[in-house]
């Protein structure tokens, strides 16, 4: 499989990793053979050879902040040249997230589907925005485009879905999709402030020197609108669901829930109202006794609700490099099955 990689930053490092580490078992195991043939990040540079690059190589010069320009394999091509010209079978997508235009990302992504090219992705703004146009661009071409990263980094919900539960009517999906915030909830509850919860996050590297997207729930609105539209079938915005962060919760309200066996948790939610589909984003008291309750610091969960099988509920990392570089690698070897 000849891969091409737009976006070479934190997640494009640790599927580089990873397949790197775990190149001979892929191939013993699944049959999964790879050379990378393109490389295109704004920062570091454009490398495009057609018979293969040195992945190891490279890797250790981007970890290294070092350019990719001098190298014998470099050109000038942005990311739209290489997508037009690179002679690959799957685009990986990682570059920044615009969740308001879900560009450039979005123009990515349908340039290679057009080419004939698979796409994995983690980024939300062209799911959260563009969802249903991109499914059914890849269906009538004849490709794959696949994004488990884009919710939960590597823990598998989509796959869950679509695959475990494939016999299963989903109901409600229900959990936490912000690790930066659960984070800042669960130190309050030991103590601190909310104030000084977010200077710990922070600095941590949890959240970022801005924390908007965080704490105001705009990243766990994206990841609702995600799933409603590619889980429910939805055709929501995220201008469409009510939208409230944690700013507004004090270490009062957290000692008052404590008192009555609860635990605040910001939630998002989707489900199904008749014949339409719901999302919504915010905080919620949770009961000790529900599953959810237990997920403490940057980890993530969700609770599927299923006739057949009640609630299950999936716990793990919704960050991460490593962690959201497996997500595509999971993607890679589902588009290697399917071909």
């Amino acid at each position: 499989m000849r891969l091409l990689f737009i976006g070479f930053g934190t997640v494009g490092q640790g599927l580089a990793e990873l397949l790197i580490e775990k190149k001979e078992q892929l191939a013993a195991d699944h049959g999964f053979n790879w050379t990378v043939v393109g490389i295109c990040d704004p920062l570091k540079g454009s490398l495009y050879d057609p018979q293969g690059l040195d992945l190891k190589a490279a890797l250790t010069a981007a970890a290294a902040g070092e350019s990719l320009s001098n190298w014998s394999s470099a050109c000038d091509w942005d990311a739209e040249k290489m997508i037009a010209e690179a002679d690959a079978d799957v685009m990986l997508e990682a570059t920044y997230t615009d969740i308001k235009t879900g560009q450039p990302a979005t123009g990515y992504v349908r340039a290679a589907i057009e080419r004939g090219m698979s796409v994995t992705t983690t980024n939300k703004g062209p799911l959260a925005l563009h969802a249903r146009e991109l499914v059914e661009l890849a269906d009538s071409k004849g490709v794959h485009f696949l994004y488990e990263g884009t919710v939960m980094s590597g823990t598998p919900l989509l796959n869950l879905v679509r695959e475990t539960l494939t016999g299963c009517e989903v109901r409600e999906m229900k959990g936490i999709l912000n690790g930066t915030t659960n984070y800042i909830l669960s130190e309050m509850e030991g103590g601190l402030s909310y104030a000084d919860a977010l200077d710990q996050a922070q600095k941590l590297g949890y959240a970022e020197a801005v924390p908007d997207a965080d704490v105001l729930g705009w990243d766990a609105l994206a990841k609702v609108t995600i799933l409603a539209n590619v889980v429910f079938g939805g055709a929501l915005s995220p201008s469409d669901s009510p939208c409230e962060g944690i700013t507004e919760i004090t270490a009062d309200d957290i000692e008052k829930a404590k008192a009555n066996d609860q635990r605040y948790k910001l939630i998002g939610r989707v489900w199904r109202d008749g014949d339409a589909v719901r999302a919504s984003v915010g905080p919620q008291l949770v009961e000790m006794s529900h599953p959810l309750a237990g997920v403490m610091g940057a980890t993530n969960a969700m609770t599927v609700t299923t006739d057949a099988l009640g609630d299950v509920t999936v716990v793990g990392p919704g960050a991460g490099r490593v962690e959201t570089g497996y997500s595509m690698l999971v993607d890679l070897l589902h588009i290697g099955r399917m071909r």
